[in-house]
């Protein structure tokens, strides 16, 4: 059993677990259709394509930086007829958000994904298409973590130093995943069975949450993982300033 870890950081992020009506809204974490979906971006896939494999994988997320909700009011014409008006919406996005995100499986198909992921076939983005990541999401496969949950109580916190300086009062994350037999858990209808363009098809999950300190998370901005794979000092979209 290895570990894949993610960092889905951006300007915007939206992890909707329902878009059929006005009210386009997203969870306060990513959710486990959102990554697969990315994964499967970032592997070439079509949305006719099985995502069987990539569903079955244990996943996890710790929120590091919850961000800020924000609300974007959209009207629409169709293309053609500008006195035909559609359906106005309210779509909701988190600003400013930081997760890590963790994924357990087979040593070897978890490489197969990293790499996908540092040199993907189709753009990636974090729930919807007008939401890019900051920086490339992976941050390599670890073979010293026993599972999800060992490397999201262990992995460094990824909150930026002037976030943590505003939030001192701040002592624990949360951590939201993939729930095992017994535990007391919630439902979420975010696992993925298809993302066909004829209709996509999502069945339930149980997720378990649980918290962890922050005091005994690891220290240092820099990590260097079992591939050799190195992490990159924080990027900053605005210094060429």
């Amino acid at each position: 059993m290895a570990v894949l870890l993610l960092e889905l950081s951006g300007p915007l992020q939206s992890w909707g677990d329902s878009s059929r009506y006005v009210k386009r809204g997203t969870r306060w974490e990513p959710t486990k259709s959102g990554v697969v979906g990315m994964l499967a971006s970032a592997l070439g896939r079509s949305r006719e394509d099985q995502v069987d494999d990539l569903s079955s994988l244990e996943f996890g997320v710790r929120t590091d930086q919850p961000g800020r909700l924000l609300v974007d009011f959209q009207t629409e014409r169709p293309l053609g007829d500008a006195n035909k008006a559609m359906p106005l919406s309210y779509r909701y996005y988190l600003a400013d958000a930081k997760f890590l995100v963790a994924l357990a499986g087979d040593v070897s198909w978890l490489q197969e994904l990293d790499e996908a992921l540092r040199h993907p076939n189709w753009p990636l983005f974090l729930g919807r298409r007008s939401c890019p990541p900051d920086t490339p999401p992976s941050r390599g496969v670890h073979d010293d973590y026993q599972d999800v949950r060992s490397a999201l109580s262990t992995e460094p916190w990824l909150a930026t130093a002037r976030y943590r300086r505003r939030h001192q009062q701040i002592t624990e994350l949360e951590v939201a995943c993939d729930a095992h037999g017994g535990e007391v858990a919630e439902s979420q209808a975010d696992l993925p069975l298809s993302f066909s363009g004829s209709g996509r098809k999502y069945a339930g999950r149980g997720v378990y949450r649980f918290r962890v300190p922050v005091d005994r998370l690891g220290s240092g901005t820099v990590s260097t993982t079992s591939a050799g794979a190195t992490r990159l000092p924080d990027h900053n979209p605005m210094g060429f300033f």
